[in-house]
């Protein structure tokens, strides 16, 4: 089978939370998230940089439902930043849950970035915690990188890529999304809605 050629230094490929919880059988799955793992380890081989994402969550995180009595999953709170919706206990540090997902070649990243272990706040973004201006520091990596180009793929489509492409897009860079190797939980609605601010915000969509 031929192989295209590699793509050039300046792109880099972010993974977003290909985590075991994440998948099917896990604590907020998925429909179909382990569908898109050889697609993904596939794609990987052809970028010159390769950043997973990792949900990295301590036990009694403030986005879990469970840290709220009387909240059920998937209902919305006022957090000091903002609207969060709770969710259920996941990718809780150092559980199988957090783990990567088995089949994820995760000796193809050249960084993980892990987020959400902050207790107060959650983190969506690859970029930036919930408050928007709390750094990951994958930004100050990538310039350091000299990367001008993303390609977004992973899980959830609708939550963490669509935050992580649109930060991306407005730190300048310029962003694709692979929604053939992403995949979304689709909430009220969420990745139509995920889709056009993506879109709004300059992300290519393939």
């Amino acid at each position: 089978m031929q192989t295209r050629d590699p793509f050039p230094e300046n792109e880099a490929l972010i993974v977003i939370d290909v985590q075991n919880d994440f998948c099917p059988g896990g604590a907020l799955a998925v429909a179909e998230g382990d569908q898109i793992v050889a697609g993904i380890n596939d794609l990987m081989a052809q970028f010159q940089t390769v950043v997973l994402t990792q949900d990295w969550h301590p036990a009694g995180h403030s986005s879990f439902a469970s840290s709220h009595a009387g909240q059920s999953p998937y209902s919305v709170i006022d957090m000091p930043y903002g609207p969060q919706v709770l969710w259920p206990d996941h990718c809780v540090q150092g559980t199988g849950g957090a783990d990567f997902h088995p089949a994820l070649n995760v000796h193809a990243a050249h960084l993980v970035i892990r987020k959400g272990f902050r207790p107060g706040i959650d983190s969506y973004s690859a970029f930036f915690e919930n408050d928007h201006s709390t750094v990951t520091g994958l930004d100050g990596y990538l310039r350091a990188r000299g990367i001008t180009r993303v390609t977004l793929v992973g899980l959830a489509t609708d939550f963490c890529v669509n935050y992580s492409a649109v930060d991306a897009a407005r730190l300048g860079y310029a962003v694709s999304v692979d929604t053939g190797l992403s995949r979304g939980i689709d909430l009220n609605g969420s990745l139509a809605d995920a889709l056009e601010t993506m879109a709004e915000a300059g992300v290519v969509i393939k």
